[in-house]
């Protein structure tokens, strides 16, 4: 199955950074797409555009209504057509829920919750008043199936995610827009590290103890693996497929228990 982009305007949040969004950017990339990339960090973006420089870049703080409005603006007028939004652009928080401060959860909520509204709200609305269809993708995660000890928050924003792409993807339906997301496992990325080094002083053992005995296929996931996943449910071959979230994370969320208690 050869997806193919040509033509076609995707609009990646978070799209000039690395991991996930990196992987994203590249999979569009190979698949013919025009990327149009929008990230809070000049500095990556300006990387980013020497690496693709056919994509479009702006930078925005999608937390603020304003700005997204502004981008939107600034899109409406440059494309007359956007076939497609991956909702990419994401903060972290390891911390246990009761020790948290309400400056970092509001700073969660506002990148992975109403970031992600607001993005999808503004698409739709240009979809509609042009009378056109396109498809959007969110990055929610495997702490939207199950979590772990100082990810209370974080999950709470993933399943938000869940619960956002099943809704819109009810409503939207009706206007053949359809909404899905993926849900990363831990995806094999240098900006993961900062984050391991919260819990543990051995980042390199950690990942190789996941990599061993909490997946059922053993090697670690690509940024782009995670990519091509979200191409392929912003194409066509995914006609059928709405209002889902798929897990790419090696089999972590059907594993029960890392050994056969047959041996």
């Amino acid at each position: 199955m050869i997806m193919d982009f040509k033509g076609k305007n995707i609009l990646v949040t978070g799209g000039a950074g690395i991991g996930v969004g990196a992987g994203v950017r590249e999979a569009l990339h190979q698949s013919g797409a025009r990327l149009i990339l929008v990230d809070i960090d000049p500095a990556a973006l300006a990387a980013a555009k020497k690496n693709y420089p056919d994509a479009s870049c702006y930078q925005a703080d999608i937390r603020s209504a304003q700005e997204v409005e502004n981008l939107f603006r600034s899109l409406e007028i440059e494309f007359t057509a956007i076939h497609g939004l991956v909702n990419n652009a994401g903060v972290g928080l390891s911390k246990e829920a009761h020790i948290a401060s309400e400056e970092e959860f509001d700073r969660l909520t506002s990148v992975n919750i109403k970031a992600v509204w607001m993005c999808s709200r503004h698409f739709v609305r240009l979809l509609l008043e042009r009378g056109q269809s396109g498809h959007i993708v969110n990055i929610a995660s495997v702490h939207a199936h199950a979590t772990q000890a100082k990810f209370a928050l974080y999950s709470t924003t993933k399943n938000a995610i869940k619960g956002l792409t099943m809704g819109m993807a009810v409503e939207l339906g009706k206007h053949n827009i359809r909404v899905n997301a993926v849900g990363p496992g831990y995806v094999h990325a240098e900006q993961n590290f900062d984050l391991i080094r919260t819990w543990t002083d051995d980042p390199e053992g950690w990942v190789e103890k996941y990599r061993k005995y909490h997946q059922v296929i053993e090697r670690l996931i690509d940024p782009i693996d995670v990519g091509h996943v979200v191409a392929f449910l912003l194409s066509e071959e995914a006609r059928a497929v709405t209002g889902q979230l798929i897990y790419v994370d090696n089999g972590a969320t059907s594993l029960l228990f890392n050994r056969d208690f047959t041996e």
